[in-house]
């Protein structure tokens, strides 16, 4: 058989012509990182000085900003400190029951969150991040019919004066049926197409539950609105001796920083990037060995060494 130059570049063409196209070349990721942290200037400084962008605040009724008792001048004064350092704000955090059985205690958390909200506005976050509520016991089915009228009837009327978002963090110890995919799924068929629910997606809590935090993280993509960067490391030894009810209370998993535990960050840093998501990401940083738990408002210098740790890690995937 012989070949002519005309038959060749036919050849080639051809095979040019089978190929798959190109994919469409995907812009710079480039997000901030930032804290979720109690508020006092020096947090403020160091969060700053560290290197981050951004920062998401939790309330703190023992220290010195509680969002369910401030006022216009902690606003100001927040958002001045804020302003000064060039720190986004796009995320304050305040933990509720919004569905209690006790109906004194739905009241005060129903209150609180209420209040909560219209701080988030003064401040001009756009979300704010909770739990979903609970009732426990309850069919989650009814659980879900029951957050929809509350929110629906003491949240959304704020949430959309303000402009502010309710996003769930899949807290699994807290009052919450958002911890994963079948509460995630309950909840927002009972809500329907509703704009101002959404998930403050962790993937430390879906790992010690034993959930695939990316797979999950892909069914729900379009609902993340924020993130927290905090890893969970599966002590096996004591898993496989003692199982996940050990009967002397043995902890087989804890919180660690991110890339100390067994989270995939490359594949959950991946999924965001395929989004094109520019949302808060902010550590959440709760890791034994540098510092945490601590009293008070202000970060300790080995809660502070902690952060620096994360921080470099985390900018191979989230660049400067």
């Amino acid at each position: 058989m012989s070949y002519t130059r005309r038959s060749m570049l036919g050849s080639l063409a051809a095979v040019a012509a089978a190929q798959p196209p190109r994919p469409p070349r995907l812009k710079t990721w480039k997000p901030k990182l930032g804290v979720l942290a109690r508020y006092s200037e020096k947090n403020l400084e160091s969060i700053k000085q560290e290197g981050f962008a951004g920062v998401e605040l939790t309330t703190n009724p023992k220290g010195e900003l509680d969002f369910a008792t401030a006022g216009d001048e902690k606003a100001e004064k927040v958002k001045a400190s804020l302003r000064r350092l060039g720190l986004d704000l796009a995320v304050i955090q305040s933990v509720q029951n919004h569905i209690a059985p006790d109906p004194e205690a739905r009241k005060r958390a129903n209150g609180a969150f209420s209040r909560t909200i219209e701080f988030a506005g003064k401040l001009g976050a756009p979300f704010v991040s909770t739990t979903s509520g609970t009732m426990p016991g309850r069919p989650v089915e009814e659980q879900a019919a029951e957050i929809v009228r509350v929110y629906t009837e003491s949240y959304f009327p704020l949430c959309q004066k303000h402009q502010v978002r309710i996003v769930w963090e899949p807290w699994a110890g807290g009052p919450n049926i958002a911890t994963g995919p079948v509460g995630y799924e309950a909840l927002f068929k009972a809500f329907g197409d509703s704009p101002y629910v959404g998930i403050q997606y962790d993937p430390s809590h879906l790992l010690w539950q034993m959930m695939d935090p990316i797979q999950a993280m892909r069914d729900f993509l379009n609902k993340i609105y924020a993130v927290h960067l905090k890893d969970t490391e599966i002590l096996w030894p004591v898993l496989r001796r003692a199982g996940i009810n050990p009967p002397n209370n043995a902890r087989w998993w804890r919180f660690r920083l991110p890339g100390m535990g067994a989270v995939d960050w490359p594949a959950f840093f991946t999924v965001l990037m395929e989004k094109g998501y520019e949302g808060p990401m902010n550590i959440e940083h709760e890791d034994s060995f540098y510092g945490f738990p601590y009293p008070g408002d202000d970060f300790p210098e080995d809660y502070q060494t902690g952060l620096r740790v994360a921080l470099r890690y985390l900018r191979q995937f989230v660049p400067a």
